[in-house]
Parts: structure tokens; C-alpha cells; sequence
């Protein structure tokens, strides 16, 4: 079996790298200096540019390590804090979820033989209207288009009524199902049936008399 390759230390998560960079350049700067300073370049042994080099390389390599090690304390650090978000916002509404099954429950342990339909009619609409401002607080929002101009982008038609006056053309008569939005999104249609306008029979207009070529 061949050895593990050796692994590269682990960084701390945030350490600074910059102030390996600025010895890097202070060295730099420093060679720059004392070469302006002579007036002639410098002839730098071959010897003692292979260590400046190996030096340079192992520091920026050095340098490179520690960079992916932060980028990567990162990375996990906004994944971690996205989940939390994700799960307190979940959290917020199973709470909210929560009363109204505690609500339905008081309504289908009512006692029958003590419980008239009216007041179990009413206890449902509460229920209905407590759920739905529930949903609504996380972004929904419901689409109920009845008398309002048809619109085939957030209606869907099934079907058509006649309408009373001209003005009523093309509007909604009737709403079978609703409709919701999310944040701004569709999620479903609204079902309706759309009025249209055909006029009093009279007003339909009368027939052509028949040209010399049809009667020939």
C-alpha cells in the first residue's frame, strides 16, 4: 500500500494573510532601494536566486493555502446560516400551522346532539379565515376575481354565462375555484366562468337579400 500524502496543515478560520504579503514586498522594496542607491544593478548570484525563489514560492504558496482555507470557512459558515434561516422560517409557520389544527380539533370533538349546523358552519369559517391569514403572512395570496375583468393570465375560463349589459362583456360571472399567488408567483389559476354579451335578439342583424347570381 502507498503512504498517504501528507496533509497540509489547517488553517484557522479568518487568519490574516496580508501581513505575509507585505514582507514580501518590504523585501522587495528593500532590494529595489539598495540597487537605485549604487546607481548599477545588482548581479544577483545564481546560487542565491534559486533560494530567493524557493523562498518566494513556498510564501505565495503559503499564501494560496490560507486563502482556500478562509474561502472555505466561509462557504460552510453561509451554509450553516442559511439552513438556520431556512429552519426558524419553517419553524414560524408549523407554529402558526399549529393553532389552527388545534382548532380543528375543538371543532371535530364537538358533541353532535348539543352542536347545531349553524354554529358548526360558523366554527369552519373561523377556522377557514384563521388558516388562510396564516398563509398569507408568509406570502400567499389569494385570488378571487368575481366581477373583475377577465384575465387569462392569472384566470382560467371553463366556461361562459351571458351577461346582462354590454358593459359586463368579457368579465368574471362566477368563481368555481380560487386562485393563489406566492411571493408575487402563480401557483394556480383562478377557475371561473367568463361573461359574455350577445345583445337583445333584435339587434342581430338582418339577413342579405340573395344577389341576381345566387338566385340564377
Amino acid at each position: 500500500m502507498g503512504k498517504k500524502p501528507k496533509a497540509e496543515p489547517a488553517m484557522a478560520e479568518g487568519q490574516p494573510v496580508a501581513e505575509d504579503l507585505a514582507v514580501i514586498e518590504a523585501e522587495d522594496a528593500a532590494r529595489a532601494a539598495a540597487e537605485g542607491a549604487s546607481g548599477t544593478a545588482v548581479l544577483e548570484p545564481a546560487e542565491e536566486a534559486v533560494v530567493r525563489l524557493e523562498r518566494e514560492l513556498a510564501d505565495w504558496k503559503d499564501r494560496a493555502l490560507r486563502a482556500a482555507a478562509e474561502f472555505e470557512n466561509f462557504r460552510k459558515r453561509a451554509s450553516r446560516e442559511r439552513d438556520e434561516m431556512w429552519n426558524r422560517g419553517q419553524a414560524e409557520v408549523i407554529g402558526g400551522i399549529l393553532e389552527v389544527v388545534d382548532d380543528l380539533a375543538r371543532v371535530a370533538h364537538l358533541d353532535p346532539a348539543q352542536t347545531t349546523a349553524g354554529a358548526l358552519h360558523e366554527g369552519m369559517g373561523l377556522v377557514e379565515r384563521k388558516f388562510l391569514k396564516v398563509l398569507e403572512g408568509v406570502g400567499l395570496e389569494r385570488v378571487d376575481p368575481a366581477g373583475q375583468p377577465f384575465d387569462p393570465h392569472s384566470h382560467e375560463a371553463v366556461t361562459t354565462m351571458p351577461a346582462a349589459s354590454a358593459e359586463a362583456d368579457h368579465t368574471v360571472g362566477a368563481v368555481f375555484q380560487a386562485g393563489y399567488r406566492f411571493r408575487g408567483a402563480l401557483l394556480r389559476p383562478a377557475r371561473v366562468a367568463v361573461l359574455q354579451w350577445t345583445g337583445p335578439a333584435g339587434d342581430a342583424p338582418a339577413a342579405e337579400p340573395p344577389t341576381e347570381e345566387a338566385a340564377s
